[in-house]
């Protein structure tokens, strides 16, 4: 058995490997350069959501809102999204998905759901079911460390 220090060495050497192979099997345009994943996470997160005040992303994604701004604009520059300003407040500014926005998202998401399918179906069900709870526990820890901060 590993002890945690050589655990810790041997994700090390194996999370390159994993995400470069990962992307490479992602033809699509976050791999090809025309996006990038915090475009692409803020995209994702309007898809789920419908449309977000800026305050509302910049907690999603950790940050400011004047750096979720900078961000934004170039999404909108992209005619990924849009601005929708409030009929009765103007002040009120949210941004949604244009179609274009959603169509990517939809095609990132077919392509990766895909790739996982086709790396997955290699390896049994009950591994799959291992490797799903591992994940999701992690993800629980990260989420409280974040709620924590």
């Amino acid at each position: 058995m590993l002890s945690l220090s050589e655990f810790a060495d041997k994700m090390n050497e194996v999370m390159p490997s994993l995400i470069r192979e990962f992307a490479r099997r992602q033809a699509n345009e976050l791999y090809k350069g025309k996006i990038t994943l915090p475009q692409f996470l803020i995209m994702d997160f309007l898809n789920e959501k419908g449309e977000s005040k800026m305050t509302g992303l910049a907690d999603f994604m950790h940050v400011s809102t004047a750096a979720m701004t900078g961000t934004v604009d170039r999404i909108i520059r992209y005619a990924y999204a849009q601005r929708v300003y409030d009929s009765e407040d103007r002040r009120i500014i949210r941004i949604k998905l244009s179609s274009k926005g959603v169509a990517l998202v939809r095609k990132v998401n077919r392509q990766r759901h895909k790739m996982i399918v086709d790396i997955f179906g290699r390896i049994s069900a009950h591994e799959r079911e291992e490797y799903l709870n591992i994940l999701m526990r992690i993800r629980s820890i990260l989420t409280e460390r974040l709620r924590g901060n």
